[in-house]
């Protein structure tokens, strides 16, 4: 008996590139075995697909283990935050607020 197949997508962008794979996973595929069969950690070594935060069209998968993929699914792959979004704006208001204070 011949395996269904489905195509996904496999995203990732660096700092100095990204990449869009094309990957075609057996019907009932979880996150991981897609991220596992792209080979996108050959291209960046630093990603560990064991364990590296993803999500699909902008969802973050809680457990991309169990999580199946459907056809034409995106899988993004998340690089860990440089910076708290919350701290940054929270300076740059600190900021503004100091210079409109001295233009007074």
């Amino acid at each position: 008996m011949v395996e269904a197949v489905i195509d996904v997508e496999v995203v990732y962008a660096a700092v100095d590139r990204q990449v869009l794979l094309s990957v075609a996973v057996p019907e009932g595929a979880s996150v991981r075995d897609a991220l596992r069969r792209s080979a996108v950690d050959a291209q960046f070594p630093e990603l560990d697909l064991a364990n590296c935060p993803v999500g699909i069209f902008g969802k973050v998968i809680v457990d991309p283990e169990v999580r199946p993929v459907q056809a034409g699914d995106r899988i993004e792959i998340y690089r860990p935050l440089q910076a708290d979004p919350k701290e940054v704006r929270r300076l740059r208001a600190a900021k503004a607020a100091e210079a409109k204070a001295r233009n007074q």
